[in-house]
């Protein structure tokens, strides 16, 4: 499909099984491509979306619990959620769009990807080169002085103040997360925006495209040249630009592909 040629992306919107087939004929010859993953991807591996209306966010609003302030100043309610996070986290695997995309990577097709999950679903299935540009919930650091820390630590329940987990230097230990008004990691986002100048192609996949700096991603593969592939149930800002949209579920789409196509996955 043309950029800017509709007429043949209104029908791949109304026939989903066509949309799936022409995103499989294009990752069958595509050479350097880059995925950019949101929130989607996880749900199917049974992690809540936090900004869906049924996700762990619906009881409070995020800037009250993954903020700095809500670590110092409501420190119970604050391990308290990540603790649950982590539990959820125990009980999730992979799906089978992790495995497909850790399946493209060994095959020299997928040259990374960037996560805007903190899950480590990615590495686990298989994949080596994820930029997580939002952190991990698989590591923990001391606030203070920045000092490693295993995330065992944060599973321990903390009832009082007293509890909180401390590092030898007096910090609080926490998630290795980016929380709301910090900067993310300033090399995983270098080498994401570097691997997106450079790619033939991005793949969205489950990420509305509604939050920053990832959001910006594919406009920068547009403005290189480099086709727009986007895999997402809902729409985003970036549907009418995009080479190919896909409505579905990652783990769906991705794993039918991969079923029907054995000889390429």
């Amino acid at each position: 499909m043309n950029r800017g040629t509709h007429s043949n992306g209104d029908f791949e919107y109304r026939d989903g099984r066509r949309a799936e087939e022409r995103l499989l004929e294009e990752l069958s010859r595509v050479q350097r491509l880059v995925v950019l993953t949101g929130a989607g991807m996880s749900t199917e591996s049974g992690l809540p979306d936090f900004r869906s209306p049924d996700g762990l966010w619906r009881k409070y609003r995020p800037e009250e619990l993954a903020t700095v302030e809500a670590l110092f100043e409501r420190p119970l309610l604050f391990y308290a959620f990540y603790r649950s996070r982590l539990e959820l986290l125990d009980r999730a695997a992979p799906n089978a769009g992790h495995r497909a995309l850790a399946q493209l990577e060994k095959e020299g097709r997928l040259r990374c990807i960037v996560t805007q999950n903190v899950d480590g679903l990615h590495t686990a299935a298989g994949s080596r080169r994820v930029l997580e540009i939002h952190g991990s919930l698989r590591k923990a650091h001391c606030h203070t002085c920045g000092r490693p820390h295993s995330p065992e630590l944060l599973k321990r329940p903390v009832t009082s103040l007293s509890g909180i987990p401390r590092c030898p230097c007096g910090g609080p230990v926490r998630p290795g997360i980016v929380l709301f008004g910090e900067l993310l990691p300033q090399e995983a986002l270098a080498a994401a925006v570097e691997a997106v100048q450079e790619c033939d192609a991005l793949l969205v996949v489950g990420t509305s495209l509604a939050v920053y700096p990832a959001a910006s991603l594919p406009q920068l593969a547009r403005d290189r040249g480099a086709r727009l592939w986007i895999l997402n149930l809902e729409p985003t800002p970036y549907d009418a630009v995009a080479d190919l949209v896909v409505r579905g579920k990652a783990a769906e789409v991705l794993g039918k592909l991969a079923r029907e196509r054995d000889s390429f996955f």
